[in-house]
């Protein structure tokens, strides 16, 4: 295939009578194709009628549908043919199987562009191969509160770090020929009320923090962009001209297409004057009603002609509209895939913690392990919503760890799928209207978790009510089952599953089931009885073992937000009991962002692997047997608590108060906030340990060019073992800016492995881009001059060296 040549372009601009510089960033796209010929495009374009015109910009019913979200039909008496867009920011999601990559996370903490890069071309490769033409990823937005319900589909909490990850993935994607659509543009940091909020921000903080991902991704050659469902400072993100026209068109010199999320758009006229160009998944507001705005002049056809020539020039630079053809799609590598998921798994890997060097396992602890939670012998793959993928093949984490250790036990710890008490089925062919009641009795007054299993999908899946009260498991209206969680959603035998937990009188109580389809379901409970009897036989086999693993989940998924920063049901009390049974425990977590850990101090060991992909239980028991050393680093601060982090206490900052959400902490995102706050986190953005030991020495910091700094120090492996280091590099405020500044900055970083006693010199240069500040007076990137300090560090929290230099 063809390969992507970003290309960007930047002038710096002086300031009439001052000596201090505003820098502005535009940028050309780029195109696996070079550019769209004009000729061509524009005589399509006057061949095409309105109605089919009208046909580009919004989305219609596939004939022959794959599986994908998203279908434009094309017009094939001018040969140009229909786009098929899916989902994919672990993947490609359709009905086929595709390669289940690590989440977006899970990459994003290897702090490897070039591996950002590999796993684009992955995804690019094989949406070709499964008949896809866009895919809607990668995602951008960062990291802001943490209960957001899709952080793990997302990079980090740094501009920074965010930039560098989405260019290289949307340069893979589009070297592979698939065209890449970064969202959602923006300020989409939370699902609680997505459809509706208010983002109240201002002009600083947008393009400091959140914007600076999407500016990157256009500057790599995005073919299109998502416009997100909230509003942003009053209007809906898919009709603000200040996003979509100001900011995407005018100052980044974006020439590709811009869609709605899902069901995102709310109007005709004022959507497509401010910027938009097509309304997906259906035409409510871009199929008759823009064609009755065109015929009774509410909107110039030029307007049209303007959103289609924008899409029919981005298939043109992917080779779409050639005259011979579309491009041959490949054959799917599902083992080169394979390959891709494992690297990106294990070198993301982030062990938080290892006291007395407790991993990895060898010698007596290898031969004696307790495996202990449910994810350990369910493959924890991907998480809920538009980014779960089918993948090829899975195995458990169980399974990897008997191949590598001698002695495995394994015990429950956790009971979530419930124990069942009643049993139906409904065959094919039966009439509708089953009802039944069962009687429960409660010994004592307890706490209850009350399961659902069933086949069929809303709204035929069965409805169960509690001594006559409200339904159980009331399905979100418009969600129906898509935002489901990636693992706990389905039973090992595929029914998928619902929970209620309530606290219960003693005495009976009368559930009523009823059902309206032919199906299976199974109704199951999980009580307190049954909770200390899983911790207690857990407990025994961490005991009667040299070393315990315990792993610990949490199911996230597209549409609902995290309520608590704490591990979902009783998995707290179930560590803190193993731990206390084998002091030798490792915490293995498959979770979505971060997590809070009560239990912290009685551990061995802490691995994060958020979601794995396919080859997560593969990498996972790499990491833990020493076979790879890990060197992933937090690509976001974990907390302490619920009550210790940048959107706390503050429900106008998260969720929102009356519909509005204020982005008041300005450019103190993430660690940015704990420095200025001096508020201590669990563990700080950057953090990451090793199995060997790194020293930095040597800093040296000096102007750079006109505007940049060159960043030179040593990194010596001090330790027995080859490994990789992530140095990182951040700066303090210009003195001669009276803009917000944070007081430290991501501004370089550099992944390398070093053998055992190996140094390495190493030169990262700091642009004058990282070094400024958006100036909301001058609408443009003000260099900040004067005396800068430079930080040298193995964590935002693990600052080692510091030096000063002039910025001029």
């Amino acid at each position: 295939m063809p390969a992507s040549v970003p290309v960007s372009r930047r002038t710096a601009l002086r300031l009439l009578g001052g000596a201090i510089a505003v820098v502005s960033a535009t940028a050309a796209t780029a195109s696996p194709a070079g550019a769209a010929d004009a000729r061509r495009v524009n005589q399509l374009l006057a061949q095409l009628t309105l109605d089919e015109k009208l046909t580009f910009l919004h989305g219609a019913t596939d004939p022959a549908p794959l599986g994908q979200a998203g279908y434009i039909p094309g017009v094939p008496r001018l040969g140009i043919p229909p786009l098929r867009l899916s989902d994919g920011p672990a993947g490609v999601r359709v009905t086929a199987h595709a390669t289940a990559l690590p989440a977006p996370a899970l990459l994003a903490s290897a702090f490897d562009p070039a591996l950002a890069r590999e796993y684009g071309r992955v995804i690019g490769r094989e949406g070709r191969a499964l008949g896809q033409d866009v895919l809607l990823s990668p995602m951008v937005n960062l990291i802001r509160t943490p209960y957001a319900g899709r952080n793990f589909e997302t990079f980090s909490e740094d501009p920074l770090l965010a930039s560098d990850m989405v260019a290289a993935e949307v340069g893979g994607i589009q070297s592979e020929g698939l065209i890449a659509t970064v969202k959602h543009f923006a300020m989409n940091n939370q699902e609680y009320q997505r459809q509706s909020i208010d983002v109240v921000v201002d002009e600083q903080t947008m393009h400091e923090t959140e914007l600076r991902g999407f500016e990157a991704a256009i500057e790599a050659g995005a073919g299109a962009v998502m416009g997100a469902y909230n509003k942003v400072n009053g209007t809906f993100a898919c009709e603000n001209p200040y996003l979509l026209t100001t900011v995407l068109r005018e100052q980044w010199g974006f020439g590709g297409w811009v869609m709605t999320d899902w069901f995102a758009a709310h109007s005709t006229a004022a959507a497509i004057r401010a910027g938009l160009d097509m309304e997906m998944p259906d035409g409510a507001y871009f199929g008759d009603a823009l064609k009755k705005a065109v015929t009774d002049g509410t909107v110039p056809e030029a307007l049209v002609d303007r959103s289609v020539r924008r899409i029919l020039n981005v298939m043109d630079r992917f080779g779409l509209l050639a005259p011979g053809g579309i491009p041959p799609r490949p054959a799917r590598d599902a083992a080169a895939g394979a390959r891709t998921a494992l690297k990106v798994a294990t070198r993301g890997g982030v062990l938080l913690r290892n006291e007395r060097e407790a991993l990895p396992l060898t010698g007596a602890a290898a031969r004696s392990v307790a495996v202990i939670g449910p994810t350990g012998t369910v493959p924890f793959v991907s998480g809920g919503g538009s980014a779960h993928v089918v993948p090829d093949a899975a195995a458990s984490p169980l399974d990897a760890i008997r191949v590598r250790a001698g002695k495995v036990t394994y015990a429950l710890g956790e009971d979530i799928y419930g124990r069942v008490f009643f049993e139906h089925t409904i065959p094919a062919g039966s009439p509708v209207g089953y009802s039944h009641d069962i009687e429960v009795t409660v010994p004592q007054d307890d706490e209850w978790t009350f399961l659902v299993h069933y086949t069929a999908a809303h709204p035929d899946r069965p409805k169960v009510s509690l001594d006559g009260g409200a339904e159980l498991f009331p399905q979100a209206a418009g969600y129906g089952e898509y935002f489901s969680g990636g693992l706990i959603s389905a039973t090992p035998d595929g029914l998928s599953v619902r929970r209620k937990t309530v606290a219960l009188t003693a005495g009976t109580h009368k559930l009523t089931v009823t059902a309206t389809a032919a199906q299976t379901f199974r109704l199951a409970r999980i009580t307190s009885a049954s909770r200390a009897e899983d911790v207690a036989t857990a407990v025994n086999a961490a005991r009667h073992a040299r070393a315990a693993v315990v792993f610990a989940y949490e199911d996230a998924t597209e549409g609902l937000d995290r309520t608590t920063i704490g591990l979902p049901g009783h998995q707290d009390a179930l560590i803190a009991a193993v731990a206390a049974a084998n002091p030798r425990t490792v915490v293995v977590l498959n979770t979505s962002s971060c997590s809070a850990m009560p239990w912290l101090a009685h551990t061995a060991a802490v691995l994060q692997m958020y979601y794995p992909g396919q080859e997560g239980a593969a990498a996972t028991a790499a990491l833990l047997f020493g076979e790879a050393n890990p060197g992933g680093r937090l690509s976001q601060t974990f907390p302490v608590s619920d009550d210790r982090h940048p959107v706390a206490g503050d429900p106008h900052r998260y969720p929102g108060v009356d519909g509005e959400e204020r982005y008041s902490e300005g450019v103190d995102i993430g660690y940015r906030w704990y420095e200025a706050r001096k508020v201590r986190p669990l563990f700080p953005f950057g953090h990451g340990l090793s199995y060997t030991r790194f020293s930095y020495s040597r800093l040296t910091a000096e102007p750079d060019g006109r505007h940049g700094l060159r960043v030179t120090f040593t990194v010596r492996n001090t330790g027995r073992r080859t490994g990789d280091d992530v140095p990182q590099i951040y700066v303090g405020p210009s003195p001669d800016l009276a803009l917000p500044q944070p007081p430290v900055a991501l501004a370089a970083y550099r992944r390398l492995t070093l053998a055992p006693g190996q140094a390495r010199t190493v030169t990262l240069r700091v642009p004058a881009r990282v070094l400024s500040s958006w100036d909301p007076a001058a609408h443009g990137w003000v260099l900040g001059t004067g005396r800068r300090t430079v930080h040298l560090g193995a964590s935002a929290g693990d600052l080692r060296l510091s030096r000063t230099a002039e910025v001029h």
